[in-house]
C-alpha cells in the first residue's frame, strides 16, 4: 500500500516538504511511495505552446529523477485521484496546498471524494515562502498595501529549506507515460530541477551583485530567470530565500542587491496573497479607472490587439518586448510594464486581453503574478501603479537600453538604425524597410487616457 506523493507546481526533489511528509509517512509503514502527476485537461487545454513544451520536459527531468517512477496520469484530477488511491489502497494522498481559485476548488473535491477510496489528503507546505492568508494586518484583514505587507511578511519569516529525501523507495505504477513535446518556436531554457539549480547558481555567483541596478536593463543579462523554475516548482523561493541570505552574510553581495531580489519574491508573495483574498481578480478589474466608454470596441480593439501582439506597433521598444514573448517564451520585467501600458492606456484595450495574449506564450504564465500584473500597470488592482502613470515607451527605452542593443536583437528591420535614433524611426529622413508607421502618436493617447481619467474621478 504506497504512500502517494501528488505533485503539481512542485517538479522536484529538494526542499519538497510534501514529498518529505510522504517519504515519512511510507517508512513508518514500511511502505512504498508513488509519485503521481495527473494530466489535468484542463489546464493543458488552456496552456500555450511554450508553457507545454516546457511541463513536458520538466515532467520528462522529473522522471529521470525519480529513475523512470513518476507515474504520469491522463484525466480529471477529482476523478483520477481517488481512483489512483483506490488501486493501491494508499491510505494518504500528499501534496504541496494550493491556492489559486482552480487549485483551491479542485483540492476541495478530491479531498472530499477520498474517504470513499480508504485516503485522505494531507497539505503540506505551498509554492509560496509564506502561504497565502498567513499575512495579516494587526486587525486581522487582508494587506491592500505592498510594502507594509513585505514587511509583515519579512517579520512572519520562513522555514529554511528541507533536504531531499535519500534513497526514497519510489513505488512502480501503471503510467500512461510522460506526454510527448510538443514542441514550440520559442526558444526555452532547458527544463528541471538539475538545469534550474545550475542556472541559479550562475546567476548568485556572477550576476546578484549589481542586481539592484541592472534588473532594469533588458539589453543585459541581469535577471536571474528564475520565473519559470518557480512557476513550475523546479526551486522554491525558500531556497532562492536562502542562498540570497547566505550571499549577503558571506559577503558577497551589498545588502542593496540581496535586499531587492528578495523584495521582487515578495511581491510574487503579495500577488498570490491578493488573489487568494479576491479570486474574481484572476478576470475582473478590482476598481475601476475609466469610463466604459473609454475602451476601444469591436474592429478597432481587435486591429489594435492584433499589431500589438504582433510586435508591429512602431515603437520600437514595444516591438521588441513582444517579439521576445514570442521568440523565448518569456519577456523581461521592465519591458512587460511597457507593453503592458502601452496597450492599455495608448491603444485603450482592457488589460484582460493583454494578460490572455501573455497567458498563451508565457512559460512562465502563472495566474497570480500574471493577472495581478496587468492590474498594477492598468491601475486597477491592489496597491497598483496609479491609473495616471502612464510609460513612455521612448523615454524608457533610452533610459534602459541607452545603446539599442536590446530593440536590435528582437527587431532586425532597425539593426542597420545607429544611434539612438533607434529609439524612434519616425524621426529618420527614410523609413526602415519593412518597419510600420507608428500605430499611434503616444502623446496624443497620454492624454486622452488623462481625460479619460478625470472624467471618472469626476463621477
Amino acid at each position: 500500500m504506497p504512500t502517494l506523493w501528488w505533485c503539481r507546481r512542485d517538479l522536484r526533489l529538494a526542499d519538497n516538504p510534501a514529498l518529505v511528509a510522504a517519504v515519512e509517512a511510507a517508512r513508518a509503514a514500511g511502505d512504498e511511495v508513488a509519485a503521481l502527476y495527473v494530466l489535468d485537461p484542463a489546464l493543458w487545454g488552456a496552456a500555450g505552446g511554450s508553457r507545454r513544451a516546457y511541463l513536458a520536459r520538466s515532467l520528462a527531468a522529473l522522471d529521470e529523477a525519480t529513475g523512470g517512477r513518476l507515474v504520469v496520469r491522463h484525466g480529471d484530477p477529482r476523478e483520477v485521484v481517488p481512483a489512483v488511491a483506490r488501486e493501491t489502497r494508499a491510505a494518504e494522498v500528499h501534496v504541496a496546498a494550493s491556492y489559486e481559485p482552480y487549485g483551491v476548488a479542485r483540492d476541495e473535491a478530491v479531498e472530499a471524494a477520498l474517504p470513499d477510496a480508504g485516503a485522505r489528503l494531507v497539505r503540506t507546505g505551498s509554492p509560496y515562502a509564506v502561504a497565502p492568508g498567513r499575512v495579516l494586518t494587526r486587525t486581522g484583514t487582508p494587506f491592500q498595501v505592498f510594502t507594509p505587507f513585505r514587511e509583515a511578511w519579512v517579520a512572519h519569516g520562513w522555514r529554511d529549506p528541507v533536504p531531499r529525501p535519500r534513497e526514497i523507495p519510489w513505488a512502480t505504477l501503471r503510467s500512461d507515460g510522460v506526454p510527448p513535446d510538443p514542441g514550440t518556436d520559442a526558444h526555452l531554457p532547458a527544463a528541471g530541477e538539475a538545469a534550474a539549480r545550475r542556472r541559479w547558481h550562475e546567476f548568485v555567483a556572477d550576476r546578484l551583485a549589481g542586481y539592484a541596478t541592472e534588473r532594469d536593463r533588458p539589453d543585459r543579462p541581469a535577471t536571474s530567470g528564475m520565473s519559470i523554475p518557480l512557476k513550475w516548482g523546479e526551486l522554491h523561493p525558500r531556497t532562492l530565500l536562502a542562498d540570497v541570505r547566505s550571499a549577503l552574510h558571506d559577503g558577497l553581495v551589498p545588502s542593496d542587491d540581496a535586499l531587492a531580489y528578495r523584495s521582487e519574491l515578495a511581491w510574487r508573495e503579495f500577488h498570490a496573497d491578493v488573489l487568494f483574498h479576491h479570486p474574481d481578480a484572476a478576470h475582473r478589474s478590482l476598481r475601476p479607472v475609466v469610463p466604459e466608454d473609454a475602451w476601444a470596441e469591436g474592429a478597432d480593439e481587435d486591429a489594435y490587439l492584433a499589431a500589438w501582439a504582433a510586435g508591429r506597433t512602431g515603437y520600437p521598444l514595444v516591438d521588441a518586448g513582444m517579439r521576445q514573448l514570442l521568440g523565448e517564451g518569456w519577456m523581461h520585467n521592465r519591458v512587460r510594464m511597457v507593453v503592458a501600458s502601452f496597450l492599455v492606456k495608448d491603444l485603450h484595450v482592457r488589460w484582460q486581453r493583454g494578460a490572455a495574449h501573455f497567458m498563451a506564450h508565457l512559460a512562465d504564465g502563472d495566474v497570480a503574478q500574471n493577472q495581478l500584473n496587468w492590474q498594477w500597470v492598468a491601475g486597477t488592482g491592489r496597491d497598483a501603479s496609479p491609473f495616471f502613470r502612464i510609460f513612455n515607451p521612448v523615454t524608457q527605452a533610452r533610459k534602459f537600453d541607452p545603446d539599442g542593443t536590446y530593440v536590435r536583437r528582437w527587431v532586425p528591420e532597425l539593426r542597420g538604425v545607429e544611434g539612438r535614433a533607434v529609439h524612434e524611426p519616425w524621426t529618420l529622413r527614410e523609413r526602415p524597410a519593412g518597419y510600420p508607421e507608428r500605430i499611434v502618436d503616444h502623446a496624443v493617447e497620454r492624454r486622452v487616457s488623462l481625460d479619460d481619467f478625470e472624467r471618472a474621478r469626476r463621477s
